[in-house]
């Protein structure tokens, strides 16, 4: 059945964006007095509303004025967990650093202990709360990591249940090293041989790595983004958030992206515009942990493909309004509302390997947010205070 939205006073369709480099505003494709046409999920046609309504089967009629854009993309976020990461906020507040509280038995081994406790059920409500969070605020695609279970049972458990949920399943199961454990590279021989396999059977397809001093490095790291890459799974790297080094491991393995970036080197910016690796910026950590944004204008314009997402985590990015953080970074680090836009849907579904979302083009699933306002830049000028009007995924109310 063909079913038309509408109408809108506007749509941004995303149409005819590169993935790499600046984008100036002109780039923009916006519809005026326009509808979407769509067929089991998938958009069929987008035009003015006046031609597109006598051939439709069934209406879906707008009230008001309102604009439609793209189902945002959050390519980055840890939002299957259980417990909470409160103390760690007061130690934050008195000036414990990162290294300090995971030194003391907090952030992330906090969390490794509670993930473990929980059961399946809890996992999951509270893994489906969260997405049903982020579809409210126009998020109609969202990747999540692993990374509370450090061992193979709880691990595989967060990414069964992920995917389930609809949500990008990420394997990171290389966060930080478990409690107890102090070789480094017999427990990613582990995770290789006995992880790795039982990966492929549950549908994931992604590995990611937290390169840090604190965290997973040196030749054993490399060696286990290799063997991933080498396994056929797209990897990924948390690089240059507290110390330099991992945006040069990200481009040598082939990493799809490099995120966090908030330290990066005028040399490695120069490193990650030349390679096919995307650069994933993640505000809601630099909110959370009150750090510099990381240089999302040097990145555009060294020709990098810049993403941006939020982080979603119980310790360092609790935030996680995606679209508020993208427009607050994007007046920091002066982003056209282009690259803003680009870097939270069809940059941000490319990162993710994903060709058919991203932008409401013919042939793209029918994941669409209106906004109650008539003109388009409202939405980033008011900086995630306006909340959508309808969110759609593949056609379906969310």
């Amino acid at each position: 059945m063909s079913v038309l939205y509408g109408p809108f006073r506007q749509i941004l369709t995303m149409g005819g964006i590169p993935i790499r480099g600046p984008l100036p505003d002109s780039r923009l494709d916006i519809r005026t007095d326009a509808g979407v046409m769509v067929e089991d999920g998938v958009i069929t046609d987008v035009g003015t509303y006046r031609d597109l309504k006598p051939r439709a089967e069934y209406v879906v009629e707008t009230e008001g004025m309102q604009v439609l854009v793209p189902g945002l993309v959050d390519s980055h976020t840890h939002i299957c967990y259980a417990g909470d990461r409160f103390a760690d906020y007061s130690m934050k507040l008195s000036g414990a650093s990162y290294e300090d509280i995971l030194r003391e038995g907090g952030g992330i081994r906090h969390t490794v202990r509670e993930t473990r406790k929980a059961t399946d059920d809890t996992l999951r409500n509270l893994t489906r709360s969260r997405i049903a969070h982020a579809n409210r605020q126009g998020v109609t695609t969202i990747e999540s990591k692993s990374g509370y279970g450090l061992d193979v049972e709880t691990e595989l458990r967060q990414l069964r249940i992920l995917r389930e949920l609809g949500a990008i399943p990420t394997c990171l199961a290389a966060h930080v090293m478990p409690e107890g454990e102090a070789d480094m590279a017999a427990y990613l021989k582990m995770l290789r041989l006995e992880l790795f396999p039982k990966l492929k059977e549950n549908g994931v397809r992604r590995v990611d790595l937290f390169w840090d001093a604190v965290a997973f490095h040196g030749d054993a790291a490399v060696s286990y983004l290799e063997a991933a890459r080498l396994s056929g799974f797209d990897v990924t790297l948390h690089a240059d958030q507290f110390s330099r080094g991992g945006t040069r491991v990200a481009v040598r393995v082939g990493a799809v992206s490099a995120d966090h970036l908030e330290v990066i080197s005028n040399d490695d910016i120069d490193l990650l515009g030349r390679s096919g690796t995307a650069a994933t910026a993640l505000p809601g950590a630099c909110i959370g942990l009150g750090m510099p944004y990381p240089p999302a204008r040097k990145l555009l314009d060294e020709g990098c493909p810049l993403v941006i997402g939020s982080d979603w985590n119980p310790g360092s990015a609790p935030n996680g309004h995606l679209l508020m953080q993208a427009s607050v970074m994007a007046m920091a680090q002066k982003l056209t509302s282009a690259e803003t836009w680009a870097a939270v849907t069809v940059r941000a579904a490319s990162v993710l390997g994903l060709t058919d979302r991203g932008s409401l083009e013919p042939g793209k699933r029918a994941d669409m947010v209106a906004f109650p306002v008539s003109d388009v830049r409202a939405i980033l000028h008011a900086q995630g205070s306006i909340a959508p009007s309808a969110v759609w995924i593949a056609g379906a109310s969310a």
